[in-house]
């Protein structure tokens, strides 16, 4: 059985190519880098491709050569520099039922969301519903699942926040805390689509998976902060008139590429909680929180995830900030800060090298808050800060004694660029 997954590189995809694998189907995936991709998954037959830009039926019956049935795992949470979720939850599946229905595949996996509710017109729940209704009047046999909130041995969006939060020291902020929020298993949504695979699920069937448990927000992080081994905490309360800067920012930071779970359709979804409102069938697998975290002990790489992960975007600010700072502040005053250079070459080109090395450290530092170009503005900064050291201590090594320590100061700066870029993945 040929099948190909959407979304197989990501937290829900990878746990179902694994598990569809196991049951002895052959998979295919698409990925933007296959290359890495075929690394880390070397089971999985991969191929090149950008949701983004398969918005015409033509576009995909390469992709779909070959194939029996369809697993469409992909999704992103809200639009933004790396995302377009018009282009790639609504338009490029509409075009995939269509070129599945024209290639004969005979079963097509949608894993949705519970679409009503707080944030259904967002765009995030408004794509995803447009999907599903185009689903199921393609006339393609399909199956349509709908996961609570996905916890996993790994961990994106979501599961992450979560750890993270688990993880703050003396107290535990949070907005919603008294929110309702169901779980399951990334095993168990693996499971699911295993069982409609074999026909176990009948087609047409639209299926909410969740643990019968219902846990408060505030009860899901304490679940997650012993398993990371942590003591108990008091929950704080934070008002939304707090949280809105936050969400606020996160959202700017979406329009730069990055994709925090912070941003304001998550906000939103949550201040409703996350609830299924419906049982799952019975005989299919639904391990409560607790026990898919038994089956998962932590380590202390676990605790060093959820500790870093907040962190991630002060240091990526940090680092923006100091370089931008250094470009700015010589340019302020350029002929005294050009007179490090005099000794060794006239005022004119003292002047046109401070002036040049003052719109490097601004460009790398505006650079680095750009997802895309982060990991090579992390480079820049490693290799320019490393160029510094040896032309100053070539050119005036006095300054490693000089009480400011202009020199010294640089070293703490390359490590904390080597911790970004470190922690500069997200899946």
């Amino acid at each position: 059985m040929n099948i190909l997954i959407l979304g197989a590189t990501g937290f829900i995809g990878s746990a179902v190519a694994a598990r569809l694998l196991a049951d002895g189907c052959t998979v295919t995936g698409l990925a933007r880098n296959p290359d890495r991709a075929r690394i880390r998954q070397p089971a999985i037959r991969w191929i090149r491709a950008d949701l983004e830009k398969m918005t015409d039926v033509a576009t995909w019956a390469c992709v779909l050569q070959g194939q029996h049935m369809v697993v469409n795992s992909a999704g992103a949470l809200q639009d933004g520099l790396s995302d377009n979720l018009a282009a790639t939850q609504q338009h490029a599946m509409i075009a995939l039922q269509q070129a599945a229905r024209l290639a004969g595949i005979t079963l097509f996996v949608q894993i949705s969301a519970r679409t009503d509710g707080a944030g259904a017109d967002l765009p995030f729940l408004a794509t995803k519903r447009a999907a599903d209704i185009a689903l199921a009047a393609s006339g393609l046999p399909y199956v349509i699942l709908r996961p609570s909130l996905v916890l996993g041995r790994n961990a994106h969006g979501g599961t992450a926040l979560l750890r993270a939060l688990a993880s703050f020291p003396l107290a535990l902020p949070l907005l919603h805390a008294d929110s309702p929020v169901e779980t399951v298993a990334a095993e168990d949504v693996a499971a699911a689509v295993s069982a409609a695979i074999s026909g176990a699920l009948a087609s047409g069937s639209d299926i909410a998976l969740a643990a019968e448990e219902r846990h408060t927000l505030a009860s899901l992080v304490r679940l997650h902060r012993a398993w990371l081994g942590l003591p108990d905490a008091p929950v704080i309360a934070i008002p939304p008139s707090i949280a809105r800067p936050v969400s606020w920012l996160a959202d700017l930071a979406g329009h730069l590429g990055w994709r925090s779970p912070l941003r304001s359709t998550a906000m939103t979804v949550m201040s409703e909680g996350v609830r299924m409102d419906r049982p799952t069938p019975s005989g299919l697998p639904a391990l409560s929180a607790a026990e898919t975290l038994a089956a998962n002990p932590s380590g202390v790489q676990d605790l060093w995830f959820a500790r870093l992960y907040l962190l991630k975007a002060p240091v990526i600010a940090g680092l923006s900030l100091f370089w931008l700072l250094s470009g700015l502040i010589p340019l302020l005053a350029p002929a005294q800060a050009g007179t490090h250079f005099l000794p060794f070459m006239p005022p004119a080109a003292a002047m046109a090298l401070t002036i040049l090395t003052c719109l490097i450290d601004m460009a790398l530092g505006a650079a680095v808050l750009v997802r895309p170009l982060a990991r090579r503005a992390l480079i820049g900064m490693l290799v320019v800060s490393l160029a510094y050291l040896a032309g100053a201590t070539a050119l005036e090594p006095a300054l490693w004694l000089d009480p400011l320590g202009p020199l010294v100061k640089i070293l703490p700066s390359l490590l904390l660029t080597l911790a970004a870029l470190a922690i500069l993945d997200e899946r």
